[in-house]
């Protein structure tokens, strides 16, 4: 295939900081609790605290590294008499503002904690996903530097005419790895279509260049004969999970059913929309700061979507939605004569806004019944009914001709201070999620703790020495494991209790100076040992195991 995004591959060169130099030290947006205990002074001028020598709170550190010398000031005060924190890692409880958190009436819902891991495992699952090659040999093993596809969508069959309503063009839609950072990607194959200019990159290179949340990034774009013809392809980010507005608002044949067959002009004062099976208002004004802010930053960067359409919208999780498709228009309907590529974007922007008010009358409908033109009069006058005048007045706004060039800018007062509602919703999330995240951080470590000890425990070789694993520091070891999993009741029943293993495992990490009992199995034997030497022991023990397998014993 030839390539047409030169040195625009999704791979991107991570920014090492080289070993010989000593670790960065970031200052941390977190304060340090010793410095609630440290006496300030109000009076005490800037020009004194820069003319005085480093105070006793501040310590010069030296580090060697490769020869050089390095000089900092570590401004870290030292902790008053009086301050006790713990040695070692202790799971702390939920924060009261999350333990407490009602969500709000007028706030779109977000993930708890069982919903959002079922979420996350759910993406896992999904970009992990592949095919039998010998079941569905249409798809290529290997497209240019992608392999591993997976279709997301059914397969067209191979003698298909009719071309897609949206786009022109056959297409179709795959998962795949890239070879370069082993990254998933979204590949969207346009069928049976040659490039023959390429000066369309240029519009390529400009939506490479967004990134914003509410937008599928395109990566690169390339052309392939590896399906048998000529075809080209888009690469974009991967967001697992993801279904279309058209599958999650638009497929379900009643809410048609209701629209098309409602009386109108004949009303008993308005109806509940929870009866009425319309979306709530204010799930609709999430969308509509999300699509808004995707259209504001296109349009600033001088682009136009051209895709606001349910069947090009992403939705993830709840509410988060994503445009996807951005692009494929401009290089799909490049005219080779335009001395400016740019020159129809402000026609194209205009013609967003109103597929824009299409999108959101479909929602306040709940159905794309109402965006038809026969139906427009009905459509509003249930959106009069069943929602907020600010609704119907921004529908109004962008799907009325106006005299004047219209901007995306313009429908931000008609938001107003929903986008507050919508801000608050954000950052509740954010603090679930940072919650969540507070529960499972001590795990890996836990976990590579564990890994460690179950190589050393019960090794049946080492070296030759089938009794290595009995002797030594690894007979400390082995009774430490029996310590932690293999311990019973005065009735001689297995004593099981998740928090003495995770907290004996926490204090073995930090190695404290607390003293711990080890006994034998046959109980002849008692060895008193702090957990600062069973650290020890365990490390000396891993690095004997980590020499030999590199071949240094």
């Amino acid at each position: 295939g030839m390539s047409l995004s030169a040195g625009s591959s999704p791979l991107h060169s991570p920014k090492i900081t080289p070993h010989t130099s000593p670790a960065p030290r970031r200052r941390s947006h977190t304060p340090n609790p010793a410095n609630y205990m440290v006496p300030t002074s109000a009076s005490a001028s800037v020009a004194n605290a820069v003319s005085q020598p480093p105070s006793t709170g501040q310590v010069i550190q030296k580090e060697t590294v490769g020869g050089t010398t390095y000089f900092y000031t570590d401004t870290t005060p030292a902790p008053l008499t009086g301050m006790v924190f713990p040695n070692y890692h202790i799971y702390h409880p939920a924060a009261p503002h999350v333990a407490y958190m009602q969500p709000k009436a007028n706030a779109p819902s977000f993930f708890m904690a069982d919903e959002l891991r079922q979420e996350l495992i759910n993406r896992h699952l999904i970009t992990m996903a592949q095919i039998d090659q010998a079941d569905i040999p249409a798809v290529p093993a290997e497209v240019d530097s992608y392999h591993s596809l997976f279709p997301l969508e059914p397969l067209p069959p191979p003698n298909r005419i009719q071309k897609t309503s949206n786009f022109g063009y056959i297409t179709s839609c795959y998962k795949a790895v890239n070879s370069k950072d082993d990254l998933p990607y979204c590949l969207r194959r346009i069928h049976g279509f040659r490039l023959v200019n390429t000066k369309c990159m240029v519009l390529v290179d400009m939506w490479k260049k967004i990134q914003h949340s509410n937008i599928v990034t395109l990566r690169e774009v390339f052309t392939t004969k590896a399906f048998g013809e000529h075809s080209l392809v888009f690469a974009y980010d991967f967001h697992a999970g993801g279904e279309t507005m058209m599958s999650r608002h638009f497929n379900d044949p009643s809410a048609d059913a209701y629209f098309t067959k409602r009386k109108w002009g004949q009303h008993d004062g308005p109806l509940p929309r929870q009866h009425a099976g319309l979306l709530p208002e204010s799930l609709i004004w999430a969308y509509i700061v999300q699509l808004s802010s995707a259209l504001r930053t296109i349009h600033t960067a001088g682009l136009a979507c051209r895709v606001m359409d349910p069947t090009k919208i992403l939705v993830t999780g709840k509410t988060r939605l994503r445009v996807n498709c951005v692009g494929i228009f401009d290089v799909l309907t490049f005219d080779n004569s335009q001395n400016n590529p740019l020159a129809l974007m402000a026609q194209f922007q205009q013609a967003d806004l109103i597929s824009l008010g299409k999108v959101v009358l479909a929602l306040a409908c709940n159905s794309l019944s109402g965006i038809q033109r026969e139906n427009l009069q009905k459509a509003m006058e249930l959106v009069t009914i069943n929602y907020s005048s600010d609704l119907k007045n921004l529908i109004l706004y962008l799907l009325t001709d106006q005299n004047r060039l219209r901007s995306v800018n313009d429908i931000m007062p008609m938001i107003g201070a929903r986008f507050y509602t919508q801000l608050d919703a954000a950052q509740m999330r954010n603090d679930v999620i940072e919650e969540d995240l507070a529960k499972e951080v001590q795990n890996g470590r836990l976990f590579r703790l564990l890994a460690k000890l179950g190589t050393i425990n019960e090794r049946p070789e080492f070296q030759k020495d089938p009794t290595w694993s009995e002797t030594g520091d690894r007979y400390l070891l082995k009774l430490f494991r029996d310590h932690l999993f293999h311990q019973v009741t005065e009735a001689g029943t297995p004593w099981i209790d998740l928090s003495h293993i995770i907290s004996c495992l926490n204090k073995l990490d930090a190695g404290v100076p607390e003293k711990i009992s080890l006994i034998s199995r046959d109980e002849k034997s008692v060895l008193v040992v702090t957990y600062s030497d069973l650290k020890r022991c365990f490390e000396n023990t891993f690095q004997e195991l980590i020499a030999a397998a590199n071949g240094q014993l």
